[in-house]
């Protein structure tokens, strides 16, 4: 089991080759606050000093350590003194450079953290990979972050607090890392801030593992041997102790194996019983031990995301296609694909359906029968004629002559008005249709003919080439939507069997009515008289017009002094006010609005009908039948090949990413392959 880490390196190494972090590979990430240690117990698992030191914030970009044990008889040639050495290290950002003086490895990380992070304290989220290689290690791959802080010092932002919990949230809550809370031993373990985060993302604590430093720092008279056995804070993968270098031993250079001996003695001397399960030595093997049998939980899992991640990216190659030999071929077959996409997308047979919306036909069938559908539907027949507009009408159409019937003029000029408000919702109709088909252009861009990413002039032309398509076919449909309600307008068809029907029931009702009315006159009136008449009979019993004036009004010129007793202004016409209509105007408004509801409905539902027929013939169908010759005839042309069929400049990089990305993991196949083989796993 003890080769299942370098496996985990081997495939850090194939992704870090692609620069990628589209894998979470099994690691140990290190988190505590400021000065809590974090950085010389990582440099105890290393055994040299090669970490930077300084007040206040110091590792200001996570630093991917992997530490790779290696024989005492592989060993690199020093630069600068010639002689051989077993321990060396290696940066990603520095290719194959080796760095044989672990002073010169510290000045890398300080320069390569200012290089991206600048020198104002600020963080960043990109990480400096770098491979120890010894044979005083145990293969790990450790993660330094940077250290937990309260208070903003100097130029830092003043969300530093919120920058580094993010960046260590980050790093932290993948599932496939162990997480190594530090906290010193002569703070409240309560209070502990690493814990405190850990807890956040890893509330079972399965995969924390607490470290507690400075077990010599402690205050005279008080241990950490409750703490150490789990009494304060318990944590399911332990608590180990460890004793750090103070600043005085590293500014007296005192070396870390002597650290490490010194601190032996001291678990020794203060927790006998706890020695043999504390220290530096401990802590390492137990990080090893942690993490085979971690990267051996992870591996199935692993093997999936790889496989997965595998097809996509074959995917994502097969699209962005091979480099053009063939232009006029190509050019042919890209148009061709397009122009069946497109249709394949009318009929909803395309080969990317969506999902989230309706598209394409679906959508155009809702816009007749829903929207358009609907719209019509909530039309009033009567809607924007009063009463009065009914009954001025009916007047006007009489004439100077009273009438004794309701004039059919009157109708066909309220109905026409009527008729007249379906033609708004009908060109509505042909405008919506017209931006579906000009929106499944895109749909067809993004999800159909990603070839055309590739290409972004021939993109451009064929996009251009719909859409003029699109525009010279609407003022088309749309004349022939406006000449479908000119036509019902044209000629008002008082005999069609719908209406005559409505009308032979209507007149039944008139005549009961008109039964019912001359049975309630009164008998001295002869009621064929008062039929032809037509007038309602005043029961004054004067039975002249004397009889329809008011109670002590007079006859104008009847009175006094002259025959006219004053002027009367003939070209005075009445302003119509609200009144009570008789009984003979109230029968003829009714009478008006039945013929004009029921033959609105008559033309309101030819309408529904019409115009979706007349939208699929003259834009739908027409473009579907002719949008291959139109993108044929205006692009595949011999001086169009060159300039349309230039790829995209990112195009070439962005298929060189996706090979190599593809490549390693390819590579990363293999390596668990191996791993099965060898029955590692």
């Amino acid at each position: 089991m003890e080769a299942l880490i370098p496996v985990i390196n081997k495939l850090q190494d194939v992704f870090n080759t692609v620069g990628a972090d589209i894998i979470q590979l099994p690691q140990i990430a290190v988190v505590g606050t400021q000065s809590s240690g974090k950085s010389s117990v990582l440099e105890s698992l290393v055994g040299s000093d090669l970490l930077p030191r300084g007040t206040g914030i110091v590792t200001r970009r996570p630093l991917i350590l992997q530490l790779v044990h290696v024989d005492p008889g592989d060993t690199r040639t020093n630069d600068d003194s010639g002689r051989d050495v077993q321990e060396w290290g290696k940066f990603l950002h520095t290719k194959n450079k080796i760095f044989t003086d672990f002073d010169e490895i510290r000045q890398e990380i300080e320069n390569e953290t200012e290089r991206v992070s600048g020198n104002n304290k600020g963080i960043s989220d990109e990480p400096i990979h770098l491979k120890i290689f010894s044979p005083h290690v145990v293969n790990l791959t450790l993660v330094d972050l940077p250290g937990i802080t309260k208070v903003p010092v100097g130029d830092q932002p003043k969300d530093i607090e919120l920058q580094i919990r993010d960046l260590i949230l980050k790093h932290i809550s993948n599932p496939n890392c162990i997480i190594l809370a530090v906290t010193a031993a002569n703070t409240d373990m309560a209070t502990s801030e690493a814990l405190k985060v850990a807890r956040e993302v890893d509330p079972d604590g399965r995969r924390t593992l607490a470290v507690v430093t400075k077990l010599d720092l402690m205050d005279a008279g008080t241990d950490a041997m409750d703490v150490l056995m789990g009494r304060v804070i318990p944590v399911k993968l332990g608590l180990i102790g460890v004793v750090n270098r103070s600043q005085l031993d590293i500014n007296n250079k005192k070396s870390v194996a002597d650290a490490i001996r010194d601190e032996h003695a001291f678990l020794q001397k203060k927790y006998p019983s706890l020695a043999n399960r504390n220290g530096t030595k401990y802590l390492a093997r137990t990080l090893n031990r942690l993490l085979m049998h971690h990267i051996r939980d992870c591996l199935p899992e692993l093997k999936t995301r790889i496989n997965v991640l595998a097809a996509q990216y074959q995917s994502l190659l097969s699209s962005y296609g091979e480099p053009v030999e063939d232009q006029s071929a190509t050019l042919l077959q890209l148009i061709t694909k397009f122009a069946t996409e497109y249709c394949n997308t009318i009929e909803g047979t395309a080969k990317y359906i969506e999902t989230a919306e309706l598209c394409g036909g679906a959508r155009i069938c809702y816009i007749f029968h829903e929207t358009f559908g609907r719209t019509l539907e909530s039309v009033d027949p009567l809607g924007g004629l009063s009463t009065i507009d009914i009954l001025t009408a009916i007047r006007n159409a009489t004439g100077p002559r009273p009438s004794l019937f309701v004039p059919e003029v009157s109708f066909e000029l309220l109905v026409k008005k009527q008729v007249k408000r379906l033609e708004e919702p009908s060109l509505r109709c042909v405008e919506l249709v017209h931006e579906e088909m000009q929106r499944i252009i895109q749909h067809c861009s993004n999800y159909s003919t990603q070839e055309l990413q590739r290409f972004p002039k021939l993109h451009e032309a064929i996009v251009e080439v719909v859409t003029s398509l699109l525009r010279k076919r609407l003022p088309i449909t749309n004349e022939m939507v406006h000449n479908l309600v000119a036509i019902e307008l044209a000629y008002i068809n008082t005999k069609h069997p719908d209406f005559a029907d409505a009308c032979g029931v209507l007149n039944n009702n008139i005549e009961e009515q008109r039964r019912n009315r001359m049975r309630e006159l009164p008998t001295a009136v002869p009621r064929d008289k008062a039929q032809a008449a037509g007038i309602q009979i005043e029961q004054d019993g004067t039975g002249n017009w004397r009889g329809m004036l008011k109670k002590g009004e007079e006859a104008p010129g009847s009175g006094p002094g002259s025959p006219l007793r004053g002027a009367v202004n003939l070209l005075d016409v009445p302003v119509p006010v609200a009144r009570k209509l008789s009984s003979r105007e109230q029968r003829d408004c009714e009478v008006i609005e039945r013929l004009i509801k029921s033959y609105f409905l008559i033309v309101r539902k030819n309408i529904q009908d019409s115009v979706p027929k007349a939208v699929m013939h003259f834009l739908v169908n027409h473009v579907k039948d002719s949008l291959q010759s139109e993108l044929v005839g205006q692009l595949y042309k011999s001086g169009l090949l060159n300039d349309l069929l230039t790829e995209s400049e990112d195009m070439a990089q962005r298929r060189k990413e996706a090979a190599d990305m593809l490549q390693a993991l390819q590579k990363a196949s293999q390596v668990i392959a191996e791993i099965r083989e060898t029955h590692l796993w």
